[in-house]
């Protein structure tokens, strides 16, 4: 059994080729075979047989195709004792079988055999032309796609290389003309390669045919100057002289020059952790140039040279690196005439045949690259521009490139491939710590340890510094060191090395140096804003710009990594960078910055509250600063999702407004998030956020806005059980109302206390309540209250087990919250009649009733009461003896409730126990 990837994919068996399907099936097994013996990972398949743009159902599809080949190879190994097997491992397939079994793997083998030390001429050339036979069809022959493309190329410079090397052996070996056919086919395909060409011309001389040898060199001296600007290497020019004294010519050894073969990598990190995904995604890569991205101190040039010492191997001509300094303290970029000069001295270029013009410099240099396979890091680049002159011109290397920008035009005018590196994961963070200070350090605090890593926003220098401190004092607890990395004036300290490359704050401010003034003004004033993101109106608030203009600047933050957009439109900053961007932002006026935000969240959040709840009262808001753009939200839909998207920012804006002394914005911001957050289920962020509304109300001595703020806070504490707390909420509430005169607020508590009452298991004090709400908002002609009382008094029948009564006064509710357009309203009483045509034992009514309150309470996005009404309607379906409906509607109940980490999922999954 072999495989064959050099011409069409194929499955040769003993008997015959085996029928591997369709052409991705063929696809499928041309990856598995070229990584013979290595696991792939799913992703990797589905990228490489599909492309970046795999249709949704691909994973279902390739379970299918693996299924396919699996039964092809099962019959194909029933003929043979060479059999090979699709081996299924935890994150990817793997195809087990010995290596010689695929073309491909026999080719480079036979080439290594090779190059091994003392082989004749004759044996080196025999094994050789083994190895150019096997690969002599073009590889993958019946594939497209971009995985294909890339390989194909890579597979053909890797014959190009063999066959040089045969050349040079067989040469050697005085069998010249033998050469002629195949290096006079190949120089046609390759023709700017001169160590073709030199070989070539050997073959021809050697053959007796030296005019013919002299005349390729003008044609390839004549390609060199028009295509590449240059004049021939040393290798081509040494051949032309030799041929032309009559001396002995130099026999070619492939594509490396003896006593050029650079080997300028960096060391290995030693102490590299994680980046497993990154890895993995590189390994599979078969693009001629990567580039790596990411923010200060994010590790880009760690990983860079981690991977090019894994993958060094596959290119026998070198390793090229050079640090560009894009961001140096010096403020001195390396100009790529510089870096070109370095690389034609590793090169071996003797120092009078460099030129001095850029272009002439870049020719060469291209020139010299030519048919060779080369690892070229250019590390820590500003910009695209740097980088084009110190590209291969054509094929055979790999290009990896490091830069703190987003190299956007590297990527479209040159396919690079972008990686744009994120922070450490939590496990790596501590993988690394454990890596500098050793497990055993790392296991003894490992509440420390967590700490650090968060305060270190899991950013490889940051933690690195730290661990060099720790390994400097080893006396020293990771808790004291976590201390000092808590405190906002030992932080920097901590994080500060003894050159400016290991200081955090300083590696930060190259990227802040390179920015436009806008850009700069902007990121500053983005260590104002409260996280964890924000969007282009947001931030056009905060600075004072329009939205275009803001939107225009993050792009620029983005592309220098000083902020990335995590989500579609939404921008964000890890928190060692905020902390560096609010140090800065003494620079401008903070607070009137800090205001302008606060107001665009706040009227923002005003228009969406009114916009879940038009019977709401509102806020009388002062009008927004000058600079300010809230956010246009046109219907309840856009609303709610508003709500959704910037639910952490708000929470964490009134905490901001507490902190700062925005006392009206706190309240005020507070209070438009009611709504959102208790339909939601969301109550613990409407106790921290009524905690805050309270005392900031209560510092401004506005007694009304004190007042709902209690009133609200205590509808957390209902909905947590915390019935006493809820109870000194409402007095106090009450208290404030009367001496105030407010007797609307009156109302709204007495609904509160009724609700509270309902929950301590009293009906009656419930229904009392609730009767003088009703008479209060009808006293002052508030519609939609008196609504909402006629409910809660029904309700409270019912609970009483007046069920006839509870049925009246929820019509007379119903009537006016359909008169009044109040959804949430008529959601609350078609829930009340349900249950009051429940205990009547009108299922059919009841669950008409509740399929009504679910449709509104699902339109209106308020996910506890929609798992609420499912409980409900379950029991009314059990009742009525339709069990399967039932089940499947508490199920739904149990979902939601589970989603919300609720308690009350257990009483659900008790009646589905019920129900088994």
């Amino acid at each position: 059994m072999e495989f064959h990837l050099f011409g069409p994919v194929e499955l040769r068996t003993t008997a015959g080729r085996a029928d591997l399907g369709t052409p991705r099936e063929h696809h499928v097994v041309a990856v598995l075979a070229a990584e013979a013996g290595r696991l792939v990972p799913v992703g990797t398949l589905i990228e490489r047989v599909w492309g970046p743009d795999a249709p949704p159902g691909a994973r279902a599809t390739l379970r299918v195709y693996l299924a396919h080949i699996r039964k092809v190879l099962d019959k194909a190994n029933s003929d043979t004792d060479r059999p090979a097997t699709l081996v299924r491992r935890p994150g990817g397939y793997l195809l087990d079988v010995d290596a010689d079994q695929v073309d491909l793997h026999r080719f480079r083998r036979l080439v290594a055999q090779a190059r091994e030390p003392g082989l004749t001429n004759d044996q080196r050339a025999t094994l050789l032309r083994q190895a150019l036979d096997l690969s002599s069809g073009e590889p993958l022959a019946d594939l497209s796609g971009g995985w294909a493309e890339r390989t194909r190329l890579a597979w053909s410079r890797e014959h190009l290389d063999a066959a040089l090397h045969w050349a040079g052996a067989t040469l050697a070996a005085g069998q010249g003309g033998a050469a002629i056919g195949l290096l006079a086919e190949l120089a046609d395909r390759y023709p700017l390669n001169e160590s073709l060409a030199a070989a070539l011309m050997h073959a021809l001389h050697a053959a007796g045919r030296g005019s013919e040898a002299l005349r390729l060199y003008s044609d390839a001296r004549a390609r060199l100057v028009a295509e590449l600007g240059a004049d021939p290497g040393p290798e081509l020019l040494a051949v032309h002289q030799a041929i032309l004294r009559g001396a002995p010519v130099p026999t070619p050894t492939g594509t490396t020059p003896a006593g050029a073969v650079p080997a300028q990598l960096p060391a290995d990190p030693a102490s590299f952790a994680g980046r497993t995904p990154y890895l993995a995604r590189l390994d599979a890569l078969t693009a001629a140039t990567v580039a790596i991205d990411g923010t200060a101190g994010v590790g880009k040039t760690a990983l860079a040279v981690h991977w090019a010492h894994r993958v060094r191997d596959r290119y026998p001509d070198g390793q090229l690196y050079v640090n560009l300094r894009g961001f140096d303290p010096s403020g001195q970029v390396m100009d790529p005439a510089t870096a070109l000069r370095g690389f034609l001295d590793a090169l071996g270029v003797p120092a009078q045949r460099v030129p001095t013009d850029l272009d002439a410099l870049a020719g060469l240099y291209r020139s010299q690259l030519a048919g060779r396979r080369m690892l070229i890091l250019l590390d820590n680049a500003r910009d695209t521009a740097q980088v084009r002159p110190l590209l291969p011109g054509t094929p055979g290397c790999l290009v990896i490139v490091t830069s703190r920008n987003q190299l956007t035009s590297l990527v479209a005018a040159h396919d690079a491939h972008p990686v744009t590196l994120d922070l450490l994961a939590p496990d790596e963070a501590r993988a690394l710590l454990a890596r500098r200070l050793g497990e055993h350090r790392v296991a003894a605090e490992p509440d420390a340890v967590t700490e650090i890593v968060d305060r270190c926003a899991r950013l490889p220098l940051a933690l690195t510094l730290v661990a060099a401190h720790a390994a400097l004092r080893p006396r020293a607890t990771l808790q004291d060191l976590a201390g000092q990395v808590r405190d906002a004036q030992q932080r920097w300290q901590t994080l500060t090395g003894d050159d400016p490359t290991t200081d955090v704050r300083t590696v930060f401010s190259w990227s802040y140096q390179a920015l436009s003034p806008e850009a700069a003004r902007l990121f500053r004033l983005l260590g104002l804003h409260p996280g964890p993101d924000l969007t282009a109106s947001a931030a056009a608030s905060l600075a004072a710009r329009t939205p275009a203009q803001a939107r225009s600047l993050l792009i620029e933050l983005a592309r220098a990594n000083l902020v990335q957009e995590h989500r579609p439109g939404r921008h964000t900053l890890h928190d060692l960078l905020r902390a560096y961007a609010a140090d800065l932002a003494g620079e401008d006026d903070s607070r009137a910055a800090t205001h302008r935000l606060l107001d665009h969240y706040l009227h923002t959040a005003h228009t969406a509250a009114r916009l879940l709840d038009a019977n709401r009262d509102p806020l009388p808001l002062a009008p927004p600063q000058p600079g300010v753009v809230p956010q246009h939200l046109a219907d309840h839909q856009q609303a709610l999702n508003w709500l959704a998207a910037e639910q952490a920012v708000l929470v964490g804006a009134v905490e901001h407004a507490a902190t700062g002394h925005f006392d009206a914005h706190t309240w005020q911001l507070a209070w438009t998030l009611v709504t959102f957050l208790y339909r939601r289920g969301h109550w613990q962020d409407m106790l921290t956020t009524g905690t805050a509304a309270v005392a900031a109300a209560r510092r401004e001595g506005d007694r009304t806005a004190e007042a709902n703020a209690h009133r609200n806070l205590a509808y957390a504490h209902i909905r947590l059980d915390r019935p006493d707390d809820a109870h000194a909420e409402l007095s106090q509430a009450i208290d404030l109302y009367g001496r105030a005169g407010d007797r609307t607020g009156q109302a709204h508590t007495e609904l509160s206390l009724a609700m509270l009452w309902e929950r301590r298991d009293d009906g009656g004090q419930a229904l009392d309540h609730a009767r003088q709400a009703l008479h209060l908002y009808q006293a002052v002609g508030h519609r939609s209250g008196e609504a909402q009382a006629h409910n809660a008094v029904g309700w409270y029948h019912a609970v009483l087990g007046d069920h006839e009564a509870a049925l009246a006064a929820c019509r007379q509710a119903l009537a006016l919250q359909q008169d009044l357009d109040d959804r949430d309203g008529q959601a609350n009483t078609w829930d009340s009649l349900g249950y009051a045509h429940h205990h009547l034992g009108h299922h059919a009514e009841a669950i008409d009733c509740y399929r009504h309150a679910l449709a509104l309470f699902r339109e209106l996005g308020e996910r506890f009461n929609e798992a609420t009404i499912l409980g409900h309607l379950a029991d009314s379906q059990r009742a009525a003896g339709d069990l399967d409906a039932a089940r499947d509607t508490y199920r739904q109940a149990l979902a939601i409730l589970d989603d919300l980490g609720h308690p009350n999922a257990e009483a659900v999954r008790a009646e589905l126990r019920g129900l088994a």
